[in-house]
């Protein structure tokens, strides 16, 4: 049976209608914000002190759009007698984000913590070349980076903090043993010099010894004994 003329504009009508009294759901952005995930992927953050310049972000970023330069210093030895050393100094952190693909290679193959998620988005610029983010600017989101979230109380302690922990135990126990040892008072052994009791021929106030001089004897202002 053929369908009847105009039943398809009827139908197309009723889903307007029905649309029409129903509440909207798209959000007015930008007068209403989103509501986004703690770790939704808006842009990256560099933390500098943490950055080694081992360029490993760099050689697995599939887009290449992670620019690094860097320059070797020479460090003192930290005591005397040991030998130089040089470290990697960081010069030049840039990430172009008219290039990057958002895929997180970067902060999951950093062996030093140096780069977060921060769920900030709104950095949109009329002038792509602005998209490249030097790392002042790559700083200044890492204040837009949220907290981890707390471990979970039944999960096993991580080996880094455990291993923290016992060296501190370690070192606690070796100060008190230190500090208990300079504490204790020296031992008084028989002859020694003191206010208790002498041993033979030691002098002192305490009891003398047969080797202790008599009353009478030469020096005391006095006469000796009977012949």
């Amino acid at each position: 049976m053929a369908p009847l003329p105009g039943s398809g504009l009827a139908k197309g009508l009723a889903v307007t209608l029905r649309t029409m009294t129903r509440k909207t759901v798209t959000e007015q952005y930008p007068d209403a914000q989103p509501e986004l995930a703690p770790r939704t992927r808006g842009v990256i953050g560099l933390f500098e002190e943490n950055c080694t310049v081992c360029m490993l972000c760099a050689r697995e970023c599939p887009d290449w759009c992670i620019y690094i330069d860097s320059h070797k210093e020479t460090v003192p030895p930290a005591a005397p007698g040991g030998r130089e050393r040089s470290r990697n100094v960081l010069d030049r952190f840039a990430i172009d984000f008219s290039l990057c693909m958002y895929c997180g290679i970067c902060i999951e193959v950093c062996p030093f913590d140096a780069l977060f998620w921060s769920p900030e988005f709104e950095y949109a610029e009329t002038d792509i070349h602005e998209l490249t983010h030097e790392r002042d600017k790559l700083r200044e989101w890492m204040w837009t980076v949220p907290a981890p979230p707390a471990l979970d109380p039944a999960a096993e302690e991580p080996k880094e903090i455990a291993a923290a922990r016992k060296s501190a135990e370690k070192l606690a126990a070796a100060a008190r043993a230190e500090s208990a040892e300079s504490a204790e008072p020296p031992a008084v052994g028989p002859g020694a010099s003191g206010t208790g009791t002498a041993g033979p021929g030691a002098s002192g106030t305490g009891t003398s010894g047969p080797g202790a001089p008599r009353p009478g004897a030469a020096g005391d202002g006095s006469e000796g004994g009977p012949a």
